[in-house]
C-alpha cells in the first residue's frame, strides 16, 4: 500500500489509488470473511443488526442490502453550505484508500464505482454541517455515498455548482449500485471529512509559514529592524527545530542588506517583540503544525471503520471511527496558526506609527488620504474573529444515538473552523505584504536584503506603489493572491542563490 503524506499529498493519493486498482487483493480477502459470516449465520454490528441504539435488533439475510442502503438515506441528513469541491475530493479519495487496506469488508463492486468515480472526477456535493465527529463523520459520508445510489448530487467540471446524481450516472453510462452486506456501514464509518479538511489545510500551511517568514523579512527591513535576534548563536542554545529554521530563513533573506548595515551603528538596543520575536513565534507555530501533519498522516493511512475484519475472520466491533485524535490537534492547528495572524497584525500596526524616517500612515499627505490607517483595520478584524474559532471544539461533548454514543469529539466542528482561520491568516498576511511593500519603497535608494528585495521587486510589477488613497481592496485582493498562488515564494526561491 502507497503510504500518504502531507507534503506530497495529491500526488501520494494518486498513486495509492493507482496502486489499489491493480491489486485488491486485501480487499477481496476482507470481503470473503464478510461472506463466509454471514453463510455461517454469525451476528455482526452493523451487517446483520440494526445500527447504534440499535445494535440489539437483528435483520433477516433477505433484507441485508435494503437495511444498508436505508442506512446511508438515514443519515444523509447534513445541512450548511457546501464542502468546497477540492476537499469533497480528498474526502473521497481517502475513503478509497482506507478502504482498500483491506480491513473493512466492503464489496469489489461498490469499491470499484468510488474509484471510477474519483478516475473520472466526479465528485460529490457534501453539506458542510452534521457531524458530531464520533461514529465516524456519518452524516458527510452518507452524502458522499448517495450518488452510488443515483440520489444526491455531484459538483459540475467548474466547481460552480451542482447535477443530480441521476443525470450524472445516466451521462457516464452508470447504473447505481446495490450495496451489499456492510456496504453502507464502511462508507459512513470513519473520518474522512475532518481529514480531509485539516490535511488540506496544513499541505497548505507549509506554504504559508514560509511566505510568513518572507513578509515578516520585508517588515523588519522597512522598520530598520535589527537582525542579532536572528544570531544563530541564540538559537543554538534553545534548539527547538521551527525557531532555528525560521532564524535561518531571515538571516538567508537579508543577505547584503543595504538597510540593515545602514543603521547597524544606530544605537536602538531592542526592537518589539513582533520583529525581534518571529523565530520564537514563527517557529512554534512550524513546530505545532509539523506534529498535527504527524498525526493527521497516521490518520490517513488507518481503517477508522467499524466493525473490522481480520485475516483469520475476526469481525471486531471497536472505536477506531472516534475523531478525538484529529480533534485534538486540529484546535491545536488553530491556535498555531492564528498566532502567525497575532503577530502579522502587530508588525503591520508597528509600520503605520512613523518610527525611524517612514511616513506616517505611509503616505506623504494625510488627512486628505487616510493612507494606509484601514487596511490595519481589516487584519484586526480577522485576528480578533480567530480568537473566538480557536476556543478549543474538542472539549464539548453532546450524547447521541439515545445515549450510545455518550461521548464524540467534535472534530468536524473544529475543522470547519480552522478552515475559515486559514484562510483569514491568509488576508491577514496579505494586508502585512501590501503594507511591507509600502513602507520598503520609503527606504529606497538603500537596497534590502537579496531575498526582499527579489520579493519586494516582484510585487512592485503586480501592485504599484500608492501616492494617494484609492480602491485598496483590490491591491489587497492582489497580495492575497501572490501568496495562495505561491508565485511570490517561488520567485523568490528560484532566484536567491
Amino acid at each position: 500500500m502507497h503510504k500518504v503524506t502531507i507534503p506530497r499529498l495529491y500526488e501520494d493519493l494518486s498513486a495509492s489509488i493507482l496502486s489499489l486498482k491493480s491489486d485488491k487483493s486485501a480487499l477481496l480477502r476482507s470481503r470473503h470473511q464478510v461472506d463466509v459470516a454471514l453463510q455461517k449465520g454469525h451476528v455482526h454490528y452493523g451487517i446483520n443488526t440494526g445500527f447504534g441504539v440499535l445494535t440489539d435488533k437483528k435483520i433477516s439475510r433477505d433484507e441485508l442490502n435494503q437495511l444498508q442502503r436505508n442506512l446511508i438515506l438515514s443519515h444523509a441528513v447534513g445541512v450548511g453550505d457546501l464542502v468546497p469541491k477540492e476537499i469533497s475530493r480528498l474526502m473521497l479519495q481517502f475513503k478509497i484508500h482506507s478502504l482498500g487496506l483491506g480491513y473493512s469488508g466492503i464489496s469489489e463492486a461498490t469499491f470499484d464505482r468510488l474509484v471510477a468515480f474519483s478516475d473520472k472526477g466526479l465528485i460529490p456535493a457534501i453539506p458542510q454541517k452534521g457531524s458530531v465527529g464520533a461514529s465516524g463523520d456519518l452524516a458527510p459520508l452518507a452524502h458522499m455515498s448517495l450518488p452510488l445510489l443515483g440520489l444526491g448530487d455531484f459538483w459540475n467540471d467548474d466547481g460552480t455548482g451542482t447535477i443530480p446524481g441521476e443525470t450524472v450516472l445516466k451521462e457516464h453510462n452508470l447504473e447505481p449500485v446495490e450495496l451489499q452486506p456492510k456496504d453502507g456501514l464502511s462508507l459512513i464509518n470513519g473520518t474522512q471529512f475532518m481529514c480531509a479538511y485539516v490535511a488540506w489545510v496544513l499541505e497548505k500551511s507549509r506554504h504559508l509559514l514560509k511566505a510568513a517568514d518572507l513578509i515578516s523579512a520585508m517588515s523588519l527591513e522597512a522598520l530598520q529592524g535589527s537582525i542579532t535576534p536572528f544570531d544563530e548563536r541564540i538559537h543554538a542554545i534553545r534548539p527547538h527545530k521551527g525557531e532555528q529554521e525560521v532564524a535561518r530563513n531571515i538571516r538567508n533573506l537579508l543577505v547584503d542588506s543595504e538597510i540593515l548595515e545602514s543603521h547597524r551603528l544606530c544605537g536602538k538596543v531592542q526592537d518589539p517583540y513582533c520583529l525581534r520575536c518571529v523565530p520564537q513565534v514563527h517557529g512554534a507555530s512550524r513546530d505545532s503544525l509539523g506534529h498535527a501533519a504527524s498525526v493527521v498522516e497516521t490518520e490517513i493511512n488507518s481503517v477508522t471503520d467499524n466493525p473490522l475484519v481480520f485475516e483469520n475472520g475476526d469481525i471486531l466491533s471497536g472505536g477506531n471511527f472516534h475523531g478525538e485524535p484529529l480533534a485534538q490537534i486540529i484546535d491545536f492547528a488553530k491556535i498555531a496558526l492564528a498566532e502567525i495572524g497575532n503577530i502579522s497584525e502587530r508588525r503591520t500596526y508597528l509600520l503605520l506609527e512613523g518610527h525611524d524616517g517612514l511616513p506616517e500612515l505611509l503616505m506623504q499627505e494625510t488627512g486628505i488620504n487616510s493612507g494606509f490607517m484601514i487596511p490595519q483595520y481589516t487584519a484586526a478584524a480577522l485576528v480578533s474573529e480567530n480568537k473566538v474559532l480557536c476556543h478549543p471544539a474538542s472539549v464539548d461533548s453532546i450524547p447521541t444515538s439515545l445515549g450510545q454514543e455518550d461521548h464524540v469529539s467534535m472534530g468536524s466542528i473544529g475543522a470547519l473552523h480552522l478552515h475559515q482561520v486559514f484562510h483569514n491568516i491568509e488576508l491577514v498576511l496579505g494586508v502585512e505584504l501590501f503594507t511591507a511593500a509600502q513602507a520598503l519603497d520609503f527606504r529606497r535608494p538603500l537596497r534590502p536584503g537579496r531575498g526582499v528585495k527579489i520579493a519586494h521587486d516582484y510585487i512592485r510589477e503586480i501592485i504599484p506603489h500608492a501616492e494617494k488613497d484609492y480602491y485598496f481592496r483590490d491591491e489587497i485582493g492582489k497580495s492575497v493572491a501572490l501568496i495562495q498562488d505561491r508565485s511570490l515564494i517561488n520567485q523568490v526561491e528560484e532566484h536567491l542563490i
